[in-house]
């Protein structure tokens, strides 16, 4: 098998799954409980946060654990817009947002809220003009993400937050699933911020929703201590003890893993050029994690199917999107239906061998000859 689709998911780092089974077995009590291995657990906890604090550059009681990016999102946007709805009901985002964002847009929506979408220019990033245009004294939220999941292309986070500042009771959401652990993403100007570690080689069901000292979110889950008063449940030590090394090592690696991965990058890029009836819809200073293509007049689910037929993984827009719709990203860039219809994603791991993309590029070559 070769596994093209590290955007969705990446395999557990051994030494991060040995964490993991290392605290789990050594702190049996809960981080919450005031006995001695009670205390123990909140001991480490709160060396593991502070830690995590670090890496960020962030301030540990600005961390809240979750169960991933999903939450996170759910949590700030719905948190964020529940708490300032005495402000308004006015809620600014893109074409680009995750399903955990859309979807939790699409709830406000029918709670009464007003949300405005802006264009995307086609080098695949937010008219940021626009959002100045669209923001009212009633907007309570704008919600962006760091990287776009299916192209690649990097937000202009920073120019955001300084349009923001004139507009005190608007907060700024940040989905950084894609960014954190690919490249230096920073918490200046923003409000929230949301990841998963299981797109940096962690384990699947935990996250962070960063969240600036001073603000408020509506908590969506209720009942039950922990270490925050916005998300209720038991803390999950050894979760987040595993996501500490794994974000050290990924953040550790940043500089050499990019200059590894931009390399397979252009060798994909440079053999696509050699099929006619390739497109490829990530811009050239997109992340090179990732590389959307188009194959004229063959659907991307197709194609899918036929390339992992011939055992390679890749994926039609994102994990979590809906089937059989065009991608809205490849067709805001591109303005051609037909063309999203026929996109589909490739993304790249330091992990990925030159034999791997060797075999990709052999079924790549029957997928094309058989179906164009």
């Amino acid at each position: 098998m070769v596994y093209l689709d590290y955007c969705a998911n990446t395999p557990a780092d051994p030494l991060v799954l040995e964490r993991f089974c290392e605290t789990e077995q050594r702190f049996c009590g809960n981080p919450n409980s005031s006995h001695r291995a009670g205390r123990a657990a909140q001991a480490r906890l709160t060396e593991v946060t502070e830690h995590i604090a670090q890496l960020l550059r962030v301030q540990p009681e600005e961390i809240i654990y979750t169960s991933g990016a999903s939450e996170a999102n759910n949590l700030a946007v719905k948190g964020i817009a529940r708490a300032g709805r005495h402000v308004g009901k006015h809620i600014i985002s893109t074409p680009l947002e995750h399903s955990s964002v859309s979807g939790s847009l699409t709830a406000l929506q029918e709670r009464g809220y007003e949300i405005d979408l802006v264009d995307i220019r086609r080098d695949g990033t937010v008219d940021v003009e626009q959002i100045t245009e669209l923001l009212r004294k009633d907007t309570v939220l704008v919600a962006v993400c760091a990287v776009d999941g299916e192209l690649g292309t990097i937000q202009p986070i920073a120019q955001i937050a300084e349009r923001l500042k004139a507009y005190p009771n608007c907060r700024f959401h940040v989905d950084a699933t894609q960014a954190v652990g690919k490249l230096p993403v920073s918490f200046a100007g923003v409000d929230t911020m949301s990841m998963a570690a299981h797109k940096f080689y962690g384990l699947n069901g935990c996250g962070i929703l960063l969240k600036r000292k001073g603000i408020v979110v509506e908590p969506q889950i209720h009942g039950g201590a922990s270490t925050t008063i916005y998300r209720s449940g038991t803390p999950t030590l050894a979760l987040a003890a595993s996501m500490e090394l794994a974000l050290e090592r990924a953040l550790g690696s940043l500089d050499t893993h990019w200059t590894q991965i931009q390399e397979k990058n252009r060798i994909l890029r440079a053999r696509f050029s050699d099929y006619p009836k390739v497109r490829i819809n990530s811009p050239d200073d997109a992340i090179p994690h990732i590389l959307n293509l188009s194959v004229s007049g063959v659907r991307g689910t197709v194609f899918q199917k036929a390339l992992d037929e011939r055992g390679v993984c890749v994926s039609v827009k994102s994990a979590c999107s809906v089937e059989n719709l065009p991608s809205r990203a490849v067709y805001a860039v591109s303005r051609d239906r037909k063309n999203a219809l026929s996109s589909w994603r490739i993304s790249l791991s330091h992990r990925t061998t030159v034999e791997e993309l060797q075999q990709f590029l052999a079924a790549f070559d029957d997928c094309y000859k058989e179906l164009t």
